[in-house]
């Protein structure tokens, strides 16, 4: 049940639903997340915290940045079935189109550095 509850609340909050969104398409680090969301870097990096807790991202270290992406939700059945179900939910949405829309736009290297 805590799994459960964990996957669940992670989901409740708007901008990780939004992060979600935009991992489906390529990994990010969070200076790239902070752009496309328009969040502060700490906020991210909170959010970030709570969707790795509940198996829907993980990272792995880049040279000096971590990239987060999302799971296959190997550690958690709730995970995997959200994220698979996600895929299909609010790709309509018009905040996500426009995350969508900024995502290839989005540089590394000039997002980090600001």
């Amino acid at each position: 049940m805590k799994q459960f509850i964990r996957v669940m609340k992670a989901l409740s909050d708007p901008n990780r639903v939004r992060i979600i969104k935009i991992l489906e398409r390529k990994p990010l680090c969070v200076c790239e997340i902070r752009e496309l969301v328009g969040l502060a870097q700490s906020t991210v990096s909170k959010h970030m915290k709570v969707l790795e807790e509940a198996g829907l991202v993980d990272f792995h270290k880049k040279g000096s940045w971590i990239i987060y992406r999302l799971t296959q939700g190997q550690e958690s059945d709730y995970a995997r079935v959200m994220l698979e179900n996600l895929k299909d939910w609010l790709t309509d949405e018009p905040l996500i189109r426009k995350m969508t829309a900024r995502l290839p736009h989005v540089d590394r290297e000039r997002s980090c550095a600001a």
